[in-house]
């Protein structure tokens, strides 16, 4: 229990102009205003419609909140005075990815020229946490344990919805666009850091990849920091669901390491089965449940959400991020971003508005409703 659980948030934002609402390039002058102001903490990413914030390595999620809002209270001012407004929204409603280029860097066009077509549909968005671990063989060995509660964060921050002007009947379509990339899905399973390196050296002694940040599983160790990624959420517009989310993977990740100094750990599953929860988190986020491995049953979110508030009230009371955990309940009231993206487009189609638009009005007040 010697590991510090620091936790870093990293989020990907769309812009869009502000008066038709679609996708709009970000201009270098706002790379340059929000660097100025939050430097090294903004970049640009893959597509030139998309702009990338990180908070600094955090103690807790007290401090993650002060400095996310400050990350998006930035990129928001500096881009409402080009007309323009950031949506933290996994898919824009209705773009298109054919009309998107990618950022002139060296990276992203090696990236394009290695991957093709595949690259070019990357018009998504995702929610990045890091969780400081300081072994590297118990990184390896949270591997499998924490893998079991991804489809529960994925189903909790589902907000993608629609795809090119149709709604997809997925709860994040997101995921559908990412697995089409190589190296992702949930991680494999590996008995130590020693046989981690040597299996991934072998694609980085082939060229393959020059190294493992071109793994994009959906839970991997970072390749810069010591830490574990968790990858597989959809951005949240709204900042207080970004911050639940954040705490409850910190929690997940001590309360795993304090069953292992009690010489207990959580079960692991065959990814098999875990796929298939990954797969109706997916589909459905939170409104089929999931399936209790350990009951044999499909359970309801409700009874998911109100087990892991139990499981992790030790950990967050510890972590001071007790608010936090408890107000996933209220994701389960509301919906996710999926779910009041779809109550929002029906009741703009019934009251003869443009519904895709009127979606991407209500991504851009929940971004900043609590800055």
């Amino acid at each position: 229990m010697q590991n510090s659980f620091s936790i870093g948030v990293e989020e990907e934002y769309l812009l869009v102009d502000r008066d038709s609402l679609a996708l709009a390039e970000a201009p270098p002058e706002l790379i340059e205003k929000c660097s100025e102001e939050i430097e090294g903490q903004v970049s640009p990413e893959f597509l030139q419609c998309q702009i990338e914030i990180g908070t600094k390595v955090c103690r807790n999620i007290s401090e993650v909140r002060d400095d996310l809002k400050r990350l998006r209270t930035c990129v928001a001012k500096h881009a409402s005075q080009l007309n323009l407004a950031p949506i933290a929204v996994s898919c824009h409603p209705f773009a298109d990815w054919k009309e998107q280029r990618h950022t002139e860097k060296e990276r992203y066009a090696d990236l394009s020229k290695a991957l093709g077509s595949v690259a070019h549909r990357l018009l998504i968005c995702g929610m990045h946490v890091h969780i400081g671990i300081d072994d590297e063989n118990l990184r390896i060995d949270l591997l499998p344990q924490l893998s079991y509660f991804l489809p529960h964060l994925l189903a909790l921050s589902t907000s993608s919805p629609y795809w090119q002007g149709s709604d997809t009947g997925l709860a994040s379509y997101r995921l559908t666009v990412f697995d089409n990339l190589p190296r992702t899905g949930l991680p494999p399973h590996f008995s130590s850091w020693a046989e981690y390196k040597q299996t991934t050296q072998v694609l980085i002694k082939l060229g393959i990849i020059e190294n493992t940040t071109k793994i994009w599983w959906d839970l991997r160790p970072s390749y810069r920091f010591p830490t574990l990624e968790t990858r597989i959420m959809d951005v949240s517009p709204k900042l207080e669901h970004s911050l639940s989310l954040a705490a409850t993977v910190q929690a997940i990740c001590r309360m795993l390491c304090r069953l292992r100094s009690q010489n207990l750990k959580w079960r692991e599953y065959d990814r098999f089965l875990i796929s298939e929860n990954r797969w109706r988190a997916q589909r459905y986020g939170i409104s089929q449940g999931l399936i209790d491995f350990g009951d044999g049953k499909i359970k309801q979110m409700n009874d998911l959400v109100d087990e892991l508030i139990d499981l992790l009230t030790e950990d967050a009371e510890f972590l001071g991020s007790v608010d936090e955990i408890i107000a996933l309940r209220e994701i389960l009231a509301n919906g996710t971003s999926s779910t009041r993206q779809r109550r929002v487009y029906a009741e703009a189609e019934k009251c003869g508005q443009e519904p895709a638009k009127a979606v991407v009005r209500h991504l851009i007040d929940e971004f900043h409703a609590d800055l």
